[in-house]
């Protein structure tokens, strides 16, 4: 059970982004093909609530918190993103249809 996620490791940019891009993409794969342009918003929703969730348990920090809570957030969501993925001329092309007999890759790119 140590190997898994723990509080700790929710609270760093690691596990924040790993936890991130694993729970849109397992909400947008229940979804569906319809859901992959609300994997983004997902992400960064997910990722804002984990940055304030782990501010609001920070007690040695004051009001400031929460504005350096928010930019965490954007932190993570460019983490999970996968900001390497970013201009647009990066990216690599994702087919639109699958060959005939292959089953869709879990984990896709959704940006």
């Amino acid at each position: 059970m140590n190997d898994l996620f723990t509080w700790a490791a929710l609270g760093s940019l690691t596990g924040a982004s790993a936890a991130t891009l694993l729970a849109t993409n397992v909400i947008g794969g229940l979804i569906g093909p319809s859901g992959d342009k609300a994997r983004k918003w997902l992400a960064l929703g997910f990722a804002l609530a984990l940055s304030y969730l782990t501010a609001a348990f920070a007690t040695d920090a004051g009001p400031e918190k929460w504005i350096i809570a928010f930019f965490n957030g954007l932190v993570i969501f460019s983490a999970a993103l996968g900001i390497n993925q970013l201009p647009p001329g990066n990216r690599q092309a994702t087919p639109t249809q699958l060959a005939q007999g292959r089953e869709p890759r879990y984990i896709r790119s959704w940006v």
